[in-house]
């Protein structure tokens, strides 16, 4: 069942979510991971909903895995199914049919970055900062990597994870890991604004997209260009395009 751990709210076909867990950073504590998971799902699962913007209360974004549960046990076992249920959370964001868009108005470490990463769009506070930095306490943040190496470059992606230093909001944007960096005062309306637009288009259109984006850019070019290929043909079959189409040629 959703906590008060994540707050949602629905504002016409805009699903808010809001990490709410400030006193603590907004760590992705298991309770966190098992909340966040459920309002995507829930969100994804809505009708009425067209775009879902994952923001968070408090000045931190999201400070990552809450460290004193990674050391309440020295189990492997128990490690590996942590980690397997946030690489899952990620996954989903990936998964849902409905564009995520992550609303960042400070820090997003280690998991925190990695959340980020894998929402589909991103704005950020010019004040808001990123880093991986669980190699400062010994820890490659390895799973985090695989987010962040398919949102950077390499290079990029590999200085922050080996020094774990903090990059700004705008270097953030200009490698690729946000799309803007912002005043803070007009982050809300920055991405209010780009969920508006998207929750414009076609649902179908927009869903089959997202999900064919995703699997092509993974692909070998010739498998992507049949991959989408298949996709276009589909996507002329919706009445929706066809309608659209139909009009524009009637201009």
């Amino acid at each position: 069942m959703l906590t008060d751990l994540v707050l949602r709210r629905i504002d016409g076909p805009i699903a808010r979510l809001t990490l709410n867990d400030p006193d603590r950073a907004n760590v992705l504590s298991t309770a966190m991971i098992e909340a966040l998971g459920e309002a995507i799902a829930a969100a994804g699962a809505d009708p009425a909903v067209r775009v879902i913007v994952l923001g968070a209360a408090g000045k931190i974004f999201c400070a990552g895995h809450e460290l004193g549960e990674l050391r309440a046990s020295d189990d492997k076992a128990a490690h590996k199914a942590l980690f397997a249920r946030c690489s899952a959370l990620m996954l989903a964001i990936g998964a849902s049919r409905k564009p995520v868009i992550a609303e960042v108005q400070g820090a997003a470490v280690a998991a925190g970055c990695q959340l980020v990463a894998s929402c589909d769009l991103a704005y950020a506070a010019e004040t808001a900062r990123f880093a991986v930095s669980g190699i400062n306490l010994g820890l490659f943040c390895s799973t985090p990597s695989v987010a962040l190496s398919r949102n950077v470059p390499r290079k990029a992606a590999l200085e922050m994870l080996l020094t774990g230093r903090f990059v700004g909001a705008g270097e953030a944007a200009a490698i690729g890991l946000i799309n803007r960096a912002v005043p803070a005062a007009d982050l809300t309306g920055v991405v209010d604004e780009a969920a508006a637009a998207i929750a414009g288009k076609s649902p179908e259109a927009v869903a089959l997209g997202k999900a064919l984006f995703r699997r092509q850019i993974e692909a070998p070019v010739a498998e992507a260009y049949a991959m989408a290929a298949e996709r276009m043909a589909e996507n002329l079959g919706f009445a929706e395009t066809k309608a659209g189409i139909d009009a524009f040629l009637a201009r």
